[in-house]
């Protein structure tokens, strides 16, 4: 999940799972594979952006995760 911002200032937070496309008409435009659209007031690479910094704190969690098990499963 992402937080963007409307046009009007009002906090959303999609699902980036679900978008299909991202366009700058100059403002930018989501839309998602249920055929909802959004305009955002951020550009196409802050949203490109906030996407690899939340897969990256996915990936993070993964991995803790994983050590934990394999520290686990090393101590019975």
């Amino acid at each position: 999940m992402i937080k963007l911002h409307k046009l009007n200032g009002q906090e959303i937070v999609l699902n980036l799972e679900l978008i299909e496309s991202i366009e700058a008409i100059p403002e930018t435009k989501i839309i998602l594979t249920t055929g909802n659209q959004y305009i955002v007031k951020e550009t196409i690479d802050e949203i490109i952006e906030k996407i690899s910094e939340y897969k990256a704190k996915i990936e993070l969690i993964k991995d803790r995760d994983k050590s934990i098990r394999i520290k686990k499963s090393e101590e019975l």
